[in-house]
């Protein structure tokens, strides 16, 4: 091996350990490491009602923009009251449902399907 290609072989392994290091920082804060979903992918009341949150409502549900307590610590930890919850309404269901977007103070969107049990970042 050449000196370049050992230059380059460990300026390689660098990055990569960096890289691994960024990417487990969350992790290693105890925070949970969430999978990422575009707002395209979700259903489409999901768009509606990310809409409503991001201009203050009206909100069809008397419980939206609750305080969201983050007991099971599927979010990263915040203090009391950093996040709320907002009903994604689901076609044929009598009541709320279970799919919800979880709004954190600093702007950050969190959706569930399954009433809490999973979250993924929204992305827009």
């Amino acid at each position: 091996m050449t000196a370049t290609n050992r230059s380059w072989a460990r300026c390689a392994s660098l990055l990569f350990a960096l890289a691994v290091s960024l990417a487990s920082f969350g992790c290693a804060r105890g925070e949970p490491a969430l999978p990422e979903v575009r707002l395209a992918q979700l259903p489409r009341e999901a768009a509606h009602t990310l809409a409503l949150i991001k201009r203050g409502g009206p909100f069809p549900y008397r419980r939206d923009g609750a305080v969201f307590g983050n007991r099971e610590r599927r979010l990263p930890a915040r203090e009391q009251g950093y996040y709320r919850e907002y009903t994604v309404p689901t076609p044929g269901e009598k009541d709320r449902g279970a799919r919800r977007i979880v709004a954190g103070r600093g702007s950050e969107y969190y959706y569930t399907d399954d009433h809490y049990d999973s979250f993924r970042r929204i992305r827009d």
